[in-house]
């Protein structure tokens, strides 16, 4: 990624795009218009720029209907809106359309991840297959995988779920051992692509020289789609699953770009009811906006405030951060947390350090983080950051944090 480098330092890339950051966080208005409130949840949602409330006012306030249902003028032009915003979702992720690809749109990352499982995997599976999943990332990305095998073993199907090795400390995939964890018998790997505790690049291009050319791969890309650039050329991912409330746009719509090449085409099962047109009018809008601001820049800012808030929290002894201990310093050349900052301190329970820093206008998550294979008693504290958030708040926040030390 462009400035991703120990030589482009993290002071030099906000102030380079100091001006540029100003604009775009001017179009926020939940944002500016809430001066004494910092928002440091962007992982669990993100913020809408004005563009994008336009054009949710604009589509229902001039062409509000059912798409695919009806010939008159307004039933027309939403049924057109939504094929739009489907062939825009592969632009976005930079889908050429050179071999057979498609867009399904569903309720967010949880149900594309489920109909990827329940409508597409459990027919391509036989028994004594093998599956690579997730133990320790988001468990939307793996119950999905329980519940095929579930369905399948009620078929007289056995299944295996082999899970994805992980480095202990960084967190991060143990790319040395997937080989071993890939074998003969494996048909199919869920990977994701940021994660959401770590912040991480899960690099999922190790994961392909692992598993083979022929495995298919679906990408979790919940944490990664509208924080930084997401080529499907470059990751040669089968299935990219996000959801449209993480990338700028409302809730209840998301994803799923199928690349059908390895095994049959995609088809979510069942009778499709009406979609979330509104929502499918925000998520365009949305992917026009970051388009417009740069994926690129945007990922060179979150990184380069992340970097910001590690180099000096670092140093604080009652805290741990979470994930690579390499990537802390500003300078790092593996400095590779997009947005995402997770820590615990030493004497104060997580859930309370959430109350203390609400209580200072701090709006941060303070849970388990629905992290696969966490309990309630491995709560920790995540602040997650966006191109509204601005150095100014970063500091603030440590000196806050230094005051509890």
């Amino acid at each position: 990624m462009p400035g991703d480098t120990a030589a482009d330092t993290a002071a030099d890339t906000l102030e380079e795009l100091s001006g540029w950051q100003r604009e775009l966080r001017e179009q926020f208005p939940i944002i500016t218009g809430h001066p004494d409130l910092v928002y440091l949840d962007s992982a669990a949602t993100s913020q809408k720029p004005r563009a994008v409330l336009g054009a949710v006012s604009e589509y229902l306030t001039t062409s509000n209907a059912n798409a695919g249902r009806g010939a008159y003028p307004w039933a027309n032009r939403t049924t057109a809106m939504v094929e739009r915003a489907r062939r825009r979702v592969g632009e976005f992720l930079g889908d050429t359309g050179r071999e057979g690809s498609g867009v399904h749109f569903t309720s967010g990352t949880t149900e594309g991840l489920r109909s990827v499982a329940r409508d597409w995997l459990t027919g391509l599976l036989a028994d004594g297959d093998e599956i690579l999943v997730p133990f320790a990332d988001h468990r939307a990305n793996l119950e999905p995988w329980l519940e095929a095998q579930r369905l399948l073993r009620r078929q007289g199907v056995t299944v295996r779920l082999r899970g994805l090795p992980y480095q202990e400390v960084s967190g991060d995939y143990d790319h040395r051992a997937l080989a071993a964890a890939a074998g003969p018998r494996t048909r199919f790997a869920a990977v994701t692509h940021v994660h959401h505790v770590y912040g991480g690049d899960m690099d999922v291009r190790r994961v392909r020289e692992a598993v083979g050319p022929d495995v298919p791969i679906c990408l979790d890309a919940a944490q990664s789609v509208g924080h930084l650039p997401v080529s499907v050329r470059d990751l040669d991912v089968d299935f990219v699953v996000f959801s449209g409330h993480k990338a700028l746009a409302l809730p209840g719509t998301g994803a799923v770009w199928a690349r059908d090449t390895r095994g049959p085409e995609f088809r979510p099962g069942g009778w499709q009811g009406t979609p979330n047109t509104a929502g499918i009018a925000a998520l365009a809008a949305a992917l026009d906006w970051l388009d417009a601001a740069g994926t690129d820049r945007i990922a060179r800012w979150t990184t380069a405030l992340t970097a910001r808030l590690t180099d000096r929290l670092r140093h604080l002894a009652p805290y741990e951060i979470l994930g690579c201990q390499a990537s802390l310093p500003a300078g790092s050349a593996v400095r590779r947390r997009h947005g995402i900052v997770t820590f615990r301190h030493r004497d104060i329970p997580s859930d309370d350090l959430g109350f203390i820093l609400f209580s200072h206008g701090f709006m941060v998550r303070a849970d388990s983080l629905c992290q696969a294979g966490a309990g309630d008693r491995e709560g920790s504290v995540r602040v997650s950051l966006h191109v509204y958030n601005t150095a100014e708040e970063v500091d603030r926040l440590l000196t806050l944090l230094e005051s509890l030390q």
